[in-house]
């Protein structure tokens, strides 16, 4: 019995010991968002010191969603409103590719989004020290109804040096 209860106590400490020296989850990429960047005593190497901006900036994005994202008729007749979250990555030539939905509302406004996306101009790359980085970035392809839609818009400049 003695013996039983022991083997028990040491399978639990090895048991909870597993437990805690599991992996650490993979670290999640930075993502840029306006008036979310801060300047950073020693930053990061992928992190860049002026981030990646639509030709003509937030306005200009705004406009570019507004002609061009068409909402599909079945989301429509459910009434489904808001915001596709699509990830991709700014290259250093400004092409967004390696494009994903991050976070969908339905498979017709998916599929919108990313055919919106994939029509953008290029980009006015990130830079670090000057060069060129590629930057992974997340954004929120508006549908339904745009008289309610809200863009956070950037105060100041976003250069850092």
């Amino acid at each position: 019995m003695k013996h039983l209860f022991f083997i028990l106590l040491l399978v639990g400490l090895g048991v909870s010991a597993q437990a805690q020296t599991a992996t650490s989850p993979a670290k999640q990429p930075i993502v840029l968002q306006a008036d979310h960047m801060q300047a950073q005593q020693n930053p990061a190497a992928n992190r860049p010191d002026v981030a990646p901006q639509f030709p003509g900036g937030q306005p200009a994005l705004n406009k570019f969603f507004q002609q061009q994202v068409k909402y599909p008729e079945a989301a429509r007749v459910n009434q489904i409103t808001g915001n596709v979250m699509v990830t991709g990555i700014i290259e250093t030539d400004g092409d967004l590719t390696t494009l994903a939905v991050a976070r969908g509302l339905s498979p017709e406004c998916d599929a919108e989004a990313l055919r919106v996306l994939r029509m953008m101009p290029p980009w006015r790359a990130a830079t670090r020290k000057g060069e060129q980085i590629p930057v992974q970035i997340q954004l929120a392809v508006p549908f339904g109804n745009s008289a309610v839609l809200e863009v956070e818009q950037p105060q100041g400049k976003v250069k850092f040096e």
